[in-house]
């Protein structure tokens, strides 16, 4: 199974884990609104974070998805377009915290994405 990532605010998940449900989409702007969460592989995160989270100041955390969970839930992951021709994950669902199958402390450090725990979890598997 392909490793699908999505990139939040540490204090919006925290929320999420105390109500069971995470209901943000991107920066700013919820799933009722989007319709969708946006989500990377591995080899997308980096230019995502550096796009959706350049300037933000504070704590991070990377959501690991489990594929599993999802689709016996029978929600759907799309891969659509991101706008570039290049194909992104997308779930079109709020989602359950207990989907989630690990997180990642992150921070941008000048417009780049450092996620120091991914790093060694990638290494692990690779």
């Amino acid at each position: 199974m392909t490793t699908i990532l999505h990139l939040t605010e540490l204090g919006i998940w925290k929320e999420a884990q105390a109500s069971g449900v995470y209901r943000q989409s991107t920066r700013g702007a919820t799933v009722a609104e989007v319709g969708f969460i946006p989500c990377s592989e591995p080899h997308q995160l980096a230019r995502v974070a550096s796009y959706i989270y350049a300037d933000y100041p504070g704590d991070l955390v990377v959501l690991q998805f489990d594929e599993t969970a999802i689709s016996m839930a029978g929600v759907q992951i799309r891969y659509e377009d991101g706008g570039d021709g290049e194909n992104f994950p997308h779930l079109y669902s709020e989602l359950l915290t207990t989907w989630v199958r690990d997180t990642f402390g992150a921070t941008m450090d000048r417009a780049r994405l450092r996620c120091p725990g991914l790093d060694e979890a990638s290494a692990r598997t690779s």
